[in-house]
Parts: C-alpha cells; structure tokens; sequence
C-alpha cells in the first residue's frame, strides 16, 4: 500500500487545514486509517484513528472537538480536518494504514504496516 499526503502548510492560530492522504495499490476499505504526528527530538504522536470496519473514531485528547478524521471508501480517502489550530499543533503529519488492528493498539505507531511521506503543518501565534 502506497500512501500520499498533501494539504499541509502555514496557518494562523485559529485557522484551518485539510489534510487528505490517498492510498493505492491495496484494499483500502479493509485498513485501519490513521494520522501521526512527529516533532524534532519527540516520539511520533498519535492523532486520530478511523477503524475499517463500521469507521469507528478514536482521538488524541488534545485535539477532540477541533479535529475530524473521515474516509471515503470509494476514493481510497482519509481526510483530516483540523479546525481552530493553536501553535502547539505544528508537526509533521504522518497518515498510516493498518490491519486487523485490535482496539488497544490504534494509538500504537508500531501496529501499522504503511506510512506515507508527511505534511509539515506549522501554526503561528
């Protein structure tokens, strides 16, 4: 599975972004979607989670309310659109594919198999 995400880039505190990521070459309904982020010198972040499966979501804290992850099955399609973005929020953004998942792994960056290349997103106060 290839995966290719796009959308990033320089925004206000309070702003919006959209970040789509495509995926080819694989079942895309089957894989458990996710985005990541990663700053310099910190461990890569869980972000959201879609789940293949009746799409269930899963959220880091600090971002419900403010984020929504979707899928669009047809259009090998995981969006995420980050709303009243604040400074602390800048990162490159990973989206990720994994399978057969279990619940108490889809925070876990190790649970999936596919990532694609990043989006930096940077926020200024």
């Amino acid at each position: 599975v290839q995966l290719q995400a796009s959308g990033g880039g320089l925004v206000q505190a309070g702003g919006s972004l959209r970040l789509p990521c495509v995926a080819s070459g694989g079942t895309f309904s089957t894989y458990t979607m996710a985005w990541f982020r990663q700053v310099p010198g910190k461990e890569r972040e869980f972000v959201a989670a879609i789940r293949a499966s009746g799409g269930s979501t899963l959220y880091l804290d600090s971002v419900k309310g403010r984020f929504t992850i979707s899928r669009d099955n047809a259009k090998n399609t995981v969006l995420l659109q980050m709303n009243s973005l604040k400074p602390e929020d800048t990162a490159v953004y990973h989206c990720a594919a994994g399978l057969r998942l279990i619940l108490s792994s889809t925070r876990d960056p190790r649970a999936y198999a596919y990532w694609g290349q990043g989006t930096q997103v940077t926020v200024s106060s």
